[in-house]
């Protein structure tokens, strides 16, 4: 046997952790909010809807922040149809997943949630089928204190602090051509920048995620990057990226080394950003929100494509993962590998929280059973805080 030798030193520290990179993911698809987050008629329901078992395992993990409400949903997402009184919210035909949209979870119930979970909500805004103005009314509504239009409205909707909503994500995978309203990269960094200008005129205490890559296998990549962040970079403070794994019919040394990919590709985008701070001379760093990351296996009995089969319900099983001792390693070298960046990643978010590709399933009316991939995501964030070592 083939032995290795890791030499540590307190002096040579990489960087602090921020408490956010241990976030997970909720948006609006197959089995995560109905009957994942929320199913009022099951035992464990507490009186808001609002499963009980989720909530504590979720808060046992510890889940730091959740990325809501998407995601491909939040393309074709009017965030107004989920507030106010229940009964008036419409019901729509949801284009990403092929669902109906009820509108019983909407911002005002997620919010609600989170402080449940014991959670730091980060919202993204449709720049898909919408743009600056509805932006800027979300974050009205959201963050903005009274007297106007919006923050009146929430108020009269029943709560009448500001959510300060810290973090807001401009969009959801843009580059990728199964996105509604996607664009190229310089239509949608011309749009990101002005949206970021308008969101930070109204409240310059939060923090924005200009979209990076979907994959690091998309055509785009890095040029995506360096166009998007030659005119986003005065005006964000992160550049997502996203990275799910799968590839079962390697052998298991080429499967888990897939992890190597995605510090790489961690590597590369810190490049373009510091690449763009050269050429704009700005003495500002761009940070990484890594927030959608994964395991993808094929050991479901669900997958994404059977959605097509059956369209048009609410709350259907779409990709429900069941993973494996070894899905679970290369979840947890995802995660180290995050961690061994945490000079630059600040921010990631596991996806998805509950059933799809998720360290949690529910059983529609019973139980909560835990995967996995759920142990090793929390002994690292519940113990794996403070400083990393460069190693």
């Amino acid at each position: 046997m083939e032995k290795g030798k890791i030499i540590v030193n307190s002096a040579y520290k990489k960087g602090k952790i921020d408490k956010r990179i241990y976030g997970s993911f909720v948006e609006h698809m197959g089995r995560v909010v109905y009957s994942g987050i929320y199913e009022p008629e099951n035992p464990h329901a507490d009186a808001d809807g609002f499963r009980t078992d989720v909530l504590e395992a979720v808060k046992n993990a510890g889940i730091t922040c959740i990325r809501y409400p998407g995601g491909n949903f939040v393309s074709g997402y009017h965030w107004e149809d989920g507030i106010g009184e229940r009964s008036l919210r419409p019901k729509r035909p949801e284009l990403a997943w092929k669902s109906i949209e009820t509108n019983e979870i909407g911002t005002d119930e997620f919010m609600k949630w989170c402080k449940k979970a014991e959670v730091e909500p980060i919202l993204a805004v449709n720049l898909g089928t919408r743009g600056i103005e509805d932006a800027v009314h979300y974050l009205e509504y959201c963050n903005f204190q009274e007297g106007t239009t919006y923050s009146n409205k929430r108020k009269e909707n029943g709560h009448a602090e500001p959510y300060k909503v810290k973090t807001w994500c401009l969009g959801n995978e843009m580059d990728g051509m199964w996105q509604i309203g996607h664009k190229n990269a310089e239509d949608y960094g011309k749009l990101a920048r002005e949206t970021a200008k308008a969101m930070k005129a109204l409240d310059s205490s939060i923090e924005l995620v200009s979209c990076g890559s979907s994959l690091n296998t998309m055509d785009t990549f890095p040029e995506w990057e360096a166009v998007t962040l030659n005119e986003t970079y005065d005006f964000v403070d992160y550049i997502s990226l996203h990275q799910y794994f799968d590839g079962h019919e390697k052998n298991p040394i080429e499967f888990l080394a897939q992890a190597d990919e995605m510090n790489q590709y961690i590597r590369t985008v810190i490049s373009v950003c510091d690449y763009i701070k050269a050429k704009r001379r700005s003495g500002k760093d761009l940070y990484i929100s890594f927030d959608e990351w994964g395991v993808w296996t094929h050991h479901s009995e669900e997958t994404v494509e059977e959605c097509e089969e059956k369209p048009w319900k609410t709350g259907a099983p779409i990709g429900e993962m069941i993973y494996s001792f070894q899905d679970a390693l290369l979840f947890a070298e995802m995660l180290m590998c995050l961690l061994k960046n945490a000079d630059r990643v600040k921010i990631a978010c596991q996806s998805l929280l509950v059933n799809i590709s998720a360290m949690m399933i529910t059983e529609k009316g019973g139980d909560l059973w835990l995967q996995p991939n759920y142990y090793p995501f929390a002994d690292m964030a519940n113990h794996g805080r403070g400083e990393v070592l460069d190693i």
